[in-house]
């Protein structure tokens, strides 16, 4: 597992929102949690470079300031800014994330099985022109 860095590749093209195309978001109730289900992600053959560990602050801060200019000059049509704001308000509660590579379905569903004992709280997959729930 690494440290997340949020980098440009991350943000939608229109509004600079948090948009990490080809990767999933999943939410934990806390750092502890986040970090228990990185472990079994690992165990279960995901490469550690395809998890990144998203603290609180990460999603509160660099995360979140993404949001400010999502609805501006005009409304967003997507729900990017709105997706960020529900990752902030879950961070001030103390939840922690996950961004893990999902290049494909089978990526998804290999995460949901392996997660299986590990829930997530809030999980966000974004395709191009698409944020998926899982």
């Amino acid at each position: 597992m690494k440290p997340f860095a949020l980098t440009p590749d991350m943000l939608s093209t229109l509004g600079k929102t948090f948009y990490p195309t080809g990767h999933a978001l999943l939410m934990f109730r806390d750092a502890e949690a986040a970090r228990a289900a990185a472990e079994a992600l690992a165990q279960g053959g995901v490469a550690s470079d395809d998890i990144a560990f998203v603290p609180a602050e990460a999603i509160t801060g660099p995360i979140g300031a993404t949001a400010s200019e999502a609805d501006d000059p005009l409304p967003s049509p997507g729900t990017e800014g709105a997706t960020v704001r529900a990752y902030v308000r879950l961070a001030r509660e103390g939840h922690a994330g996950l961004l893990v590579r999902t290049e494909d379905d089978e990526d998804v569903e290999r995460i949901r099985s392996l997660l299986r004992e590990n829930p997530f709280v809030m999980g966000q997959r974004y395709r191009a022109l698409v944020i998926e729930d899982l």
